[in-house]
């Protein structure tokens, strides 16, 4: 049995992953609750430690660690732009300490980065082999350098210290778990149709976004991890099927027909106009796709917060 870390165990990606790795393993969960909460680690079953922890300072651990999933960060425009400068500290110190911690017991280390590093993409769908498009003076600049930056140091100590390393670049999951007040698209259009509320449209909602259902963003990385020493990424982990924000708002007043209608508002600044991973590398790496539709997976994520509301 091995024993395997999560950073930001207690968030959304967080907690689906310790829950799946329970299943043959000892966890351990290192979470600061900033944006993690306790209800989605509350439940989980089996050899489960749970250590409160800001990865922004060094971390000891007194046992052996065979596996580190670095999940730790805010993951939207809200939280992350709340304080930027804080952002940046957990994605670049923390993760200078978690590759850290990884050279002292000799562990494998996955770092979650994002779409987000593609910037506004001047290509389309992205391949891993794009450099991207940030803004780094901009209101997400703190995310997304922060998580270049956090690549980076990957590839770094990769190279000096021959740290193995996988990065894996999340594109929009969503699930079970999900904070509803998160300021996710699909968390935010979920509960404002429960609420009968107006769905709120940013812009003129034609931008696009590739939604991934989170049992197979979880899947995807547990495969990653497992794949030989020689292959470190970064690798897309996401859904190709592409939608409009018009088309996501449809499919969730369709199926929770409670009243809503659209309303626009201005569009944010930096926010991309199109996402869509090229997920070629997983397929060959990995023999990976998701499995999940959008229709099945929003039907999945719309009884968990019927639950929680």
């Amino acid at each position: 049995m091995k024993t395997i870390l999560v950073t930001g165990g207690a968030g959304f990606v967080g907690s689906n992953l310790c829950e799946k790795l329970l299943k043959n393993n000892r966890v351990l969960c290192v979470d600061n609750f900033q944006t993690g909460r306790k209800e989605n680690i509350q439940n989980l079953n089996g050899d489960f430690e749970l250590i409160t922890h800001n990865i922004q300072n060094s971390l000891k651990i007194n046992e052996n660690i065979d596996e580190i999933y670095n999940l730790a960060s805010p993951a939207s425009p809200p939280h992350y732009q709340k304080d930027p400068i804080d952002t940046l500290k957990t994605n670049v110190f923390g993760m200078i300490n978690m590759l850290d911690l990884a050279k002292e017991h000799d562990a494998k280390i996955l770092q979650t980065s994002t779409s987000e590093v593609y910037g506004e993409p001047l290509e389309h769908p992205q391949k891993e082999s794009y450099r991207g498009n940030v803004n780094p003076d901009g209101i997400r600049a703190c995310y997304d350098e922060g998580k270049r930056c956090s690549e980076t140091l990957c590839f770094d100590y990769n190279r000096q210290y021959d740290v193995e390393i996988k990065v894996t670049r999340l594109f929009n999951t969503y699930g079970p778990n999900m904070d509803p007040l998160d300021g996710r698209v699909v968390s935010n259009f979920i509960i404002q149709a429960l609420k009968g509320e107006n769905i709120k449209i940013y812009g003129d909602g034609l931008q696009t976004r590739s939604f991934c259902y989170v049992d197979d963003t979880v899947d995807a990385l547990i495969k990653t991890m497992n794949t030989n020493k020689e292959f470190t990424g970064p690798l897309n982990i996401g859904n190709p099927g592409e939608f409009t924000i018009i088309e996501l708002a449809n499919l969730v007043m369709d199926k929770i027909n409670n009243g809503s209608d659209l309303e626009y508002c201005p569009l944010p600044s930096d926010d991309p106009t199109r996402r869509k991973p090229d997920i070629s590398l997983a397929k060959k790496e990995l023999d990976w796709s998701p499995k999940i539709s959008l229709d099945e997976g929003l039907d999945k994520t719309i009884e968990y917060f019927e639950k929680i509301i």
